[in-house]
């Protein structure tokens, strides 16, 4: 299982244009750094769209949901920096999810991935998600040029903090499907699209590829020198 928890954190979003080279720089310097130092954080990745809307999307895997709910996490969201709270105005269209991890296969996150969202029509969940789960995903996971393939299924709302009413309410994630791998032609070209989705059920799709701009490891922050 190439997803390391058993839950993640989703987020995709817009940042306004003069503020996109130092939100990057933010990102990876200090809000990185201060996501995986918290108990539970295992690895967080922002990607940088090549195909498709929004701009950015960035996964933190994390132990179980009760990390996104644990108060050393709410401490954070709750007392932000001063660089944080110069940031966060210039977030655009924040999408944000708590999502148990349904399905995860393949070795590996690759550095091009396939976002797709949806919400599953509330008769055919039960469907998608085995149809995914059992017949799908695990095949994506194994082909050339692909390394990995999992469903998110968004869990209960995060709850309003500091950080989220300097940027504005964000939009809730339903499920989600990533597709990575070490070949963008492999990604852009995989079959699993927005219609076949819907055909099973979703509704509202989307899909746009990435491209890895930066990860971490719970276990980098913890081997910096001090």
């Amino acid at each position: 299982m190439p997803l390391l928890g058993s839950a993640a954190m989703l987020l995709s979003f817009d940042v306004a244009e003069e503020a996109i080279a130092e939100h990057d720089h933010w990102h990876t310097h200090e809000h990185l750094p201060e996501r995986l130092s918290i108990p539970g954080f295992l690895r967080g990745t922002r990607w940088v769209a090549v195909a498709g809307q929004p701009r950015y999307f960035v996964l933190y895997e994390v132990a179980q949901l009760a990390t996104l709910s644990s108060d050393a996490y709410l401490e954070r969201l709750n007392h932000p920096s001063e660089w944080t709270t110069k940031i966060m105005p210039h977030y655009r269209g924040m999408s944000r999810g708590f999502c148990a991890v349904a399905g995860s296969f393949g070795l590996g996150l690759g550095s091009v991935a396939a976002l797709l969202r949806f919400r599953p029509d509330a008769d055919a969940a039960g469907a998608l998600r085995q149809w995914l789960v059992a017949e799908v995903l695990p095949g994506l996971a194994a082909r050339p040029g692909l390394s990995g393939a999992h469903l998110l299924e968004g869990s209960h709302a995060p709850a309003m903090t500091h950080e989220q009413r300097l940027r504005g309410t964000d939009a809730a994630v339903d499920w989600a499907v990533v597709v990575t791998g070490y070949e963008r032609e492999a990604v852009e070209q995989t079959d699993l699209d927005t219609a076949q989705l819907e055909a099973r059920g979703a509704v509202g799709a989307q899909r746009a590829v990435y491209r890895m701009a930066d990860t971490l490891s719970q276990a980098e922050v913890g081997a910096r020198p001090r």
